[in-house]
């Protein structure tokens, strides 16, 4: 398995990030390392979609059902629309590599730190996208997510159902997960069908049947100013 870590070249909050998630691997006994992936930034955005051939497809205010999926799309709280395309196309790159590398790989964002080692193997589960962050602090409802999670006896779960079967539901956001090949292409192939939404919203169970969580958390946020929100 590859880790990585999406980082902002020169942002210090985003360096500093991995460096707290870095040191945080290494106290709680990872025995992997985890590799800077310089992030795709506002500035380059414009040039990466265009050779992707990727069309973005999300409200930038209020929301609507959308025809092709019947999910309603929600506009999130954004100043700076190119960085939240940046963050989407940063977790597409990565989609694609486990893809066209047939590996599995464990996608983690600067604001990620480590409180659990990472101990089991993402074989022993069927799910072919694995979220192992804390939901508190991390995504709307977080107490309900939690609650659900820790009712439910398994070690590995389906993604709990906190909302309107419409909302899209997925991870406690997408600070940290594990994604199979299989769990990549499914990824892909919904970009190339309904185009891109930010990561966090086109990663949902109603898109993706095996989208699962693990019982312990074994990250949870730094608690960081948002780079895309802001």
């Amino acid at each position: 398995m590859k880790a990585v870590c999406i980082t902002i070249k020169d942002s210090k909050i985003s360096e500093n990030g991995y460096n707290r998630l870095v040191e945080t691997s290494k106290q709680v006994g990872n025995d992997f390392d985890i590799l800077k992936w310089n992030a795709i930034t506002p500035d380059n955005v414009d040039y990466f979609m265009a050779n992707a051939g990727l069309t973005w497809n999300y409200p930038w205010s209020g929301s609507y059902e959308d025809p092709a999926t019947g999910l309603i799309k929600s506009a999130y709280n954004t100043v700076n629309q190119k960085a939240r395309i940046a963050c989407a196309c940063s977790h597409y790159c990565l989609w694609s590599e486990s893809v066209f590398k047939d590996i599995t790989m464990l996608i983690m964002e600067h604001d990620a730190m480590f409180i659990k080692k990472l101990d089991f193997d993402p074989e022993d589960t069927s799910a072919t996208i694995i979220g192992i962050n804390s939901p508190l602090g991390a995504t709307r409802k977080a107490n309900l997510f939690h609650k659900i999670v820790q009712e439910t006896k398994s070690k590995f779960q389906l993604v709990p159902i906190i909302d309107n079967d419409k909302i899209p539901q997925g991870l406690a956001g997408n600070s940290a997960y594990i994604i199979k090949p299989e769990g990549a292409k499914t990824l892909l192939e919904l970009v190339n069908k309904y185009g891109l939404w930010p990561n966090d919203a086109i990663m949902c169970r109603q898109l993706i049947p095996k989208l699962g969580v693990t019982k312990e958390y074994y990250t949870k946020v730094q608690g960081l100013r948002s780079t895309t929100s802001l």
